[in-house]
Parts: structure tokens; C-alpha cells; sequence
């Protein structure tokens, strides 16, 4: 809220190209800086991040008497429930083709399952909780999106192409 406040005392009036630098180069790194480990899974820490983007774009003129949906929409922005979700299935794409210094195995276990015909071939094994906390973890929540992609956006060579795949890709959303 300090950087919105700080972008509100230094700008008259902001437009949707304005808006849109300024959003992404001051604000939307504070949410997404190292995410995968501090994700929020408390429905009240979930909403105070996003109250937070809401008040965001009402700055931009004309866009103030529009609902949430419609602001992001016009912006072509995402909720920050989205956006972390994909920071999530980038990490893990990351993770299991070894571009991070991390053994994988140390986060997920492969899915031997050959009964299931659906999905791809990278899936990964969804592990028993003890615990309601450990369902938050970073190797624990994103199983079930994960394992949810299509076999061409995994299989993609590079992390640009996943990212590319992933974007244009409208099941791991839902």
C-alpha cells in the first residue's frame, strides 16, 4: 500500500500504458518475490493481497466505476491467485527438467501409475498429509495443477516455451 500511496502522490492522472509500467515494475514484485515459499493460504491473507490490486487499479482514470473483473480484463492482468499458480507450475517445471540446483526428488515423487491413459508422462505422485499445514507446501499444492497439463506444454524445451504453452494452455486456470 506504501507504493501505491507513493505513485498516487506523484501522479495527477494515470493512464491504462502509465498504469500498467508503474504496476509491474513497483507493486507486482512485492507479491511475487519469492512466492513459492511464503504463499498465502489463509482465505483472509489471500484477500488482503488482493485488496491490494484492486485498489491498484482504480487509479488508472475511467476505470474507477468499473467492478474488479472488469478493470483486470481491460488491463489484461490476472488475479494474484493466478499468478501465483503459475509462478508455482514454472518452479515445478523448473524443478523436474533439474534447471534449478535442487534434487527433485526432494519435492516430488514420479507417478509410476500405468493405468492411467490421461495426462502426460511427467506426473507426479500425490502424497498423504499428516497435517492441514502441509497441504500449503509449494511440493504439495501444486500436484494437483501440475498433473493436470497437457502433455505439450510439459514436454516444452525451454522455460520461455513452457511459459508460452503454459499461457496460451486454459486448463491449469480452473
Amino acid at each position: 500500500m506504501n507504493v501505491l500511496r507513493t505513485i498516487k502522490r506523484h501522479f495527477f492522472r494515470i493512464d491504462e500504458p502509465t498504469f500498467l509500467i508503474l504496476y509491474k515494475s513497483y507493486v507486482r514484485p512485492h507479491f511475487e518475490y519469492c512466492i513459492q515459499a511464503w504463499s498465502p493460504h489463509f482465505k483472509k491473507d489471500i484477500e488482503c493481497l488482493e485488496q491490494v490490486q484492486r485498489r491498484a487499479t482504480k487509479l488508472v482514470s475511467g476505470l474507477r466505476n468499473l467492478s474488479y473483473e472488469d478493470r483486470l480484463h481491460r488491463l489484461k492482468l490476472t488475479t494474484l491467485e493466478k499468478r501465483r499458480l503459475r509462478g508455482d507450475l514454472i518452479e515445478t517445471f523448473k524443478i523436474m527438467t533439474d534447471r534449478e540446483k535442487v534434487d527433485k526428488h526432494d519435492f516430488f515423487e514420479s507417478s509410476n501409475s500405468t493405468y492411467s491413459l490421461r495426462g502426460h508422462e511427467y506426473k507426479i505422485a500425490v502424497q498423504r498429509n499428516r497435517t492441514a499445514a502441509r497441504s500449503a507446501f509449494f511440493s504439495q499444492r501444486v500436484v494437483g495443477s501440475w498433473n493436470k497439463l497437457p502433455q505439450e506444454v510439459v514436454t516444452a524445451t525451454s522455460i520461455n516455451m513452457f511459459k508460452n504453452r503454459l499461457d496460451r494452455c486454459n486448463e491449469w486456470g480452473n
